[in-house]
């Protein structure tokens, strides 16, 4: 068991872990080593009633001083449904797999409740800040990635779908969300049509820091890093050719560079202060 779970983080990170592991080791940690995100599902669909109790372990998690300000929403609606694919399978930032999910959930802010709470209650609302927004779109994350994990356990494939943001307002009204109420992600979720494939993350040289912030050694780090994820698993196509052209060596930072050279979400801003939030 411990062998297995250093070879998964080595295949994870690139370099084994320098600190040694006792033998008794949870399971659900080599399910978390080993976790990959699930882009092609079976057609089983997944029951009412197990999709339900997921939801249910994803409200477990923590809340912001137990405030509980996320909500989700599953889709179910075969009209609804369809609208949604075309949002999200259709222009530049297309996604064609999504449309062959059996299941998509959304996971939403919710400080609406809270305000509720206040005039339910008598006592005014002082914090209408950007806390206000920030709390709530922690919480749904945290929600999130518990209904994945719980999910994964029972054997079902899962992936984020951060490009419901892409179409927030139009997100927001296909589903009636309120001022206060905000899209986070949406989820696939399904059967897996294939086993998980470990994505590479970066190197714990650069993202776990001990006291105080340090990135003395990025720039290496990233290289190192470009280098180990072309071996273990490259990147199929380049982004973008026709701008930035094509490169011998294409990893992860040319790719992520590329990605982020266009505006995405420029209207995201204005969609968050439209919902009555006060981003000061």
């Amino acid at each position: 068991m411990n062998d297995r779970l250093h070879a998964l983080l080595e295949e994870r990170f690139g370099a084994p872990l320098s600190a040694p592991l006792t033998d008794d080791l949870p399971d659900a940690w080599h399910m978390i080593a080993g976790r990959g995100s699930c882009r092609h599902f079976t057609d089983e669909p997944v029951s009412g009633s197990l999709i339900e109790t997921l939801c249910a372990l994803a409200f477990c998690s923590p809340s912001k001083s137990d405030l509980q300000q996320r909500d989700i929403i599953l889709i179910e609606d075969e009209r609804l449904r369809t609208v949604l694919n075309q949002l999200l399978t259709t222009g530049p930032l297309a996604q064609e797999w999504i449309s062959k999910a059996p299941h998509i959930l959304v996971f939403c802010g919710n400080n609406r409740r809270q305000r509720q709470i206040h005039q339910i209650r008598g006592k005014p609302f002082v914090n209408d800040h950007l806390d206000a927004l920030f709390n709530p779109a922690v919480d749904a994350g945290i929600a999130l990635a518990g209904f994945m994990q719980a999910a994964e356990a029972v054997g079902l494939g899962c992936c984020p779908i951060s490009a419901i943001r892409n179409e927030a307002q139009q997100v927001s009204n296909l589903l009636g969300l309120p001022d206060h109420v905000f899209p986070v992600a949406g989820l696939a979720l399904g059967w897996p049509k294939f086993p998980p494939r470990i994505t590479m993350r970066l190197p714990l040289t650069a993202t776990l820091h001990k006291d105080q912030f340090n990135e003395e050694n990025i720039s290496h780090d990233i290289e190192a890093y470009d280098q180990q994820r072309n071996a273990h698993r490259p990147i199929g196509a380049q982004r973008d050719v026709e701008t930035h052209g094509e490169v011998e060596a294409y990893g992860w930072s040319e790719d992520k560079a590329r990605q982020y050279t266009k505006p995405e979400r420029e209207h995201f801003g204005a969609f968050i202060k439209s919902k009555g939030f006060t981003l000061d």
